[in-house]
């Protein structure tokens, strides 16, 4: 196959847009959540809509793979052009997140709506975009790129399956060169990036019992265990008075790629005006090589209904975000030791682990990676960052176990301005296609670099 030339590749993109920009908002008009408590109807509508669009692409071997208790996720494969091209994985997912609240949309979340320079609905960025866009690089290339395909399109990846530890049973149809995971996007509009880690995750409960039933606090306040007392102490002991991190043994590291200021943070964060953010060091460290402890909920009685009597009971659950190379096991059994530990006023705590999930930390420097630094410059005119997350995406392992030569790389048509998983989630126009343009000219840059390492042809071996 004949290399592409840049402008021939972004002008034929730029011919696409209108379809796939139809095709995107048909996709994100179809409600695919697929939490418990919604129908089934429409997650099985939005499957059988990209597999019609996959067909249409060109994609001669689509499969469903049915696991117990999840949505179906679709499987598309494309057999590379010649025996030794590399071949590329390529993932995303169809279903989205819940609207919540509606009142705080500025359109009804399902009816997709144009905003300046893109289209707001839950689920056009997350991860609806990034779909069109594996949609795109197949309709730049006729159905015929220049490597081998493998498509993963899950259908239940925002609450969570079973699919995420499948790919390591079945290695031989996730065997690839690379894998593309397209479920993250730019630091910012316009700024090409690659996510090269994302942090791990546990969550533990905390649990305090001090009396068996609620008590008069003018009669018992003082000297009976409040309960709520001793969780807040407890509680207050995982962060020093800067708001650092401050249990024993978990992972911290400098960052010296890309980040936020903190101008852009607070802004994205929604940060009252004023008010400070917490911890030192960079927001690298704050946010993706280094840890943090969030208390996500709290059982205690609600102000309007609290009566005049100390507490006898409270709970709280408690996240841990933690360094991409840290062991699992090791960070969940340092926060769980650290609580165990206090025992504020001479009371102990019940701590429980909760679910626990490793990070990843992508290796670079290899072909793929160079290849996408290419593209990503080609795409957006400019070179590429690097950044870190600090949210979770559980098939990366997975797919990483299934296939542990291949490289992978995270990057997609979404940014950190985009609203995923709040109100008014848009995607910016601009990024689906510098996406379609970053993803065709990745393929062909690896392909080429492939080529040129064959034994025997000028460029050396690999």
């Amino acid at each position: 196959m004949e290399p592409e030339h840049p402008s021939s590749l972004e002008s034929r993109a730029d011919a696409l847009m209108d379809g796939l920009r139809a095709d995107l908002e048909r996709l994100a008009a179809i409600p695919s959540i697929a939490f418990p408590g919604y129908p089934p109807e429409p997650v099985q509508q939005a499957h059988d809509l990209i597999v019609s669009l996959l067909r249409e692409a060109g994609v001669p071997t689509i499969e469903r793979i049915d696991l117990p208790g999840t949505a179906p996720v679709i499987y598309g494969e494309i057999p590379p052009p010649e025996p030794d091209a590399p071949t590329v994985l390529l993932y995303g997912h169809y279903d989205v997140q819940p609207a919540g609240d509606e009142s705080l949309w500025h359109s009804p979340p399902f009816e997709p709506t144009p905003v300046p320079g893109g289209l707001r609905a839950r689920g056009v960025a997350d991860d609806k975009s990034s779909v069109i866009a594996h949609l795109g690089l197949l309709r730049l290339y006729g159905g015929r790129p220049p490597v081998g395909i493998k498509l993963v399109i899950e259908g239940q990846e925002e609450y969570g399956s079973p699919f995420d530890e499948h790919p390591p049973t079945d290695p031989g149809r996730f065997a690839c060169d690379a894998v593309v995971i397209a479920d993250l996007g730019n630091l910012r509009p316009g700024t090409p990036t690659l996510t090269t880690g994302v942090r791990g995750a546990c969550e533990v409960t905390v649990e305090v019992r001090t009396l068996a039933e609620p008590r008069h606090s003018g009669e018992f306040g003082g000297a009976a265990p409040d309960a709520l007392l001793v969780l807040l102490r407890a509680l207050a002991t995982l962060h020093d008075a800067r708001g650092d991190v401050a249990v024993p043994g978990l992972r911290r590291e400098p960052w010296d790629g890309t980040t936020y200021t903190d101008e852009e943070f607070g802004d994205l964060a929604s940060v009252v005006d004023g008010l400070p953010l917490i911890g030192t060091g960079s927001l690298g460290e704050r946010l993706w090589s280094g840890p943090a402890v969030t208390v996500t909920g709290l059982d205690a009685p609600a102000v309007d209904h609290a009566a005049s009597a100390v507490v006898p009971y409270a709970r709280a659950r408690v996240n841990l975000r933690f360094h991409p190379l840290q062991d699992p096991l090791e960070a969940r059994a340092a926060l769980v030791e650290h609580l165990r530990a206090q025992r504020p006023f001479g009371v102990p705590l019940t701590v429980t682990p909760g679910d626990t999930g490793p990070g990843f930390e992508a290796r670079t420097g290899g072909p793929a990676y160079r290849a996408a630094l290419t593209a990503l410059k080609e795409a957006w005119g400019t070179e590429a960052s690097y950044v870190a997350t600090g949210g979770s995406i559980p098939l990366v392992n997975g797919l990483a176990r299934a296939a542990p030569e291949a490289e992978v790389l995270l990057f997609g048509a979404q940014d950190s301005m985009c609203n995923l998983h709040a109100p008014n989630e848009r995607v910016l126009l601009s990024e689906l296609r510098n996406t379609v343009v970053a993803m065709a000219a990745f393929v062909r840059e690896y392909a080429a670099d492939y080529r040129s390492a064959r034994p025997g042809d000028a460029g050396g071996t690999r």
